[in-house]
């Protein structure tokens, strides 16, 4: 393996391993700051318990979040120095804004709820805790302006070959910023309402902890249908036809289309083959693709053929991580309508297939995170910066060796990381009982 390759698998690896946690935080933070204002404005003891509860598995992901991100922003440097210095004037601000407006907020009241949630009031733990809410979807808010940017830059100009920012706003919005946040943190809130779901459950079938359990699980399928409904439409719909505005080559990805076409169909099923330009097998809906990506059936949707072919992204890993994400979101709102009707039919908290397969379910949202992220960034390539830098040209000249090095160490660390994640996860739910 060259250093450019093994460069990006390194980092990778750190982004990809990294973002086991941020959805989680992001999402968990929002449901325990609503079980705090439930708490404040009845003063039911149980509320207190079940906030104090899953603020102990917040805080373990938070902290393992926090640990795994950093070496990220060392590595801007160390592997991907060419791409730091063509972005460093316009990358440098968001991540700025990041840690000074973002991280300090949500981990200054996250230290205040945990180490003084016993003495504060009803009213401050609930504030506490909305901050920490706010505080981590800005810190994703600020992120995702830095990454969107690599995929539509806007407010800039090159000079001395550097991006060098001239207008900060158009940079903060360009064009594919308002959808892929919207579209990443309600990904957060799915991640967040299935991890409480399938907690619940589990408490449900060993029949511990029941009342905890049970508004929890209410709770948490109540929120899930409306955040999976939302996935699909507007928020997936909008960041679709954003693509085909932006990156049409991506969306011919996506969706296996060769042929560049009006009435352009949107897969169900499809078995791409690249090396001879076609679909092997097609079930699709004729015009939907077209309808998805200008709110017109007959609209002409590029294809494959539109484009040279060293500036397609590789296929088959786009096209496969686009499509398992989609049933994996398909999957989640049946999951959560199941949820909803059993709820409606006050049978939810007895029916064990449908509890298992919440508990069995706990994975299936960081799957889907993670097959978003290869979408976005392997859709992305070959560049690193969208239209302006090539990822061939954004690597640092190391030493072979070196990166082999560095690789392995963080491969060694991240699963010691998650190891003790996953102990200390499945640990504080077995030995929880609530007084």
């Amino acid at each position: 393996m060259d250093v450019e390759l093994l460069s990006r698998i390194q980092f990778g690896l750190t982004a990809g391993f990294h973002f086991i946690y941020p959805p989680l935080t992001i999402g968990l933070g929002v449901l325990i700051a609503i079980i705090e204002f439930m708490y404040f404005k009845t003063n039911d003891e149980i509320y207190r318990k079940m906030a104090d509860f899953w603020a102990k598995l917040f805080a373990i992901n938070f902290v393992i979040g926090v640990a795994t991100g950093i070496v990220m922003e060392f590595e801007f440097g160390t592997n991907w120095s060419n791409y730091a210095r063509f972005v460093g004037d316009i990358f440098g601000s968001p991540l700025a804004a990041e840690g000074v407006f973002a991280f300090f907020l949500e981990s200054t009241f996250l230290g205040l709820y945990l180490v003084g949630k016993n003495r504060l009031s009803r009213f401050m733990r609930f504030f506490s805790f909305l901050m920490v809410a706010f505080g981590s979807t800005l810190s994703a808010l600020w992120i995702l302006i830095a990454n969107s940017w690599q995929q539509t830059p806007a407010g800039y100009k090159v000079e001395g070959g550097r991006a060098v920012l001239t207008n900060f706003w158009e940079a903060v919005f360009n064009p594919t910023m308002p959808s892929m946040f919207l579209h990443t943190v309600d990904a957060s809130f799915i991640t967040g309402a299935m991890f409480m779901a399938g907690v619940s459950a589990y408490f449900l079938i060993k029949g511990k902890n029941l009342e905890l359990a049970k508004r929890s699980l209410k709770l948490a399928v109540v929120f899930g249908v409306i955040v999976s409904i939302l996935q699909l439409f507007p928020f997936g719909d909008e960041s679709a036809r954003v693509v085909a505005k932006t990156q049409p080559e991506k969306l011919a990805s996506f969706e296996g289309l060769f042929k560049t076409q009006s009435k352009a169909p949107l897969l169900v099923f499809g078995i791409p083959d690249p090396s001879q330009n076609k679909m092997l097998v097609e079930i699709g809906i004729p015009g939907a693709l077209s309808f998805l990506a200008d709110h017109n059936f007959n609209a002409v949707v590029k294809g494959i053929d539109s484009f040279p072919k060293n500036d397609l992204p590789p296929m088959t890993l786009t096209f496969y991580s686009f499509h398992l994400m989609v049933a994996l979101g398909t999957l989640f709102i049946l999951t959560f309508l199941v949820g909803v009707y059993l709820l409606y039919k006050k049978k939810i908290y007895t029916t064990k297939p449908f509890l298992t397969a919440l508990w069995a379910f706990i994975p299936l949202p960081y799957i889907a995170n993670e097959l978003g992220w290869i979408t976005t960034e392997v859709g992305r390539q070959p560049w690193a910066v969208y239209g302006l830098l090539r990822t061939k040209d954004a690597f640092s000249p190391l030493p072979v060796g070196d990166v082999w090095l560095s690789l392995i160490g963080f491969t060694l660390v991240y699963a010691v990381l998650f190891g003790v994640f996953l102990y200390l996860i499945i640990h504080t739910v077995k030995s929880f009982k609530m007084d």
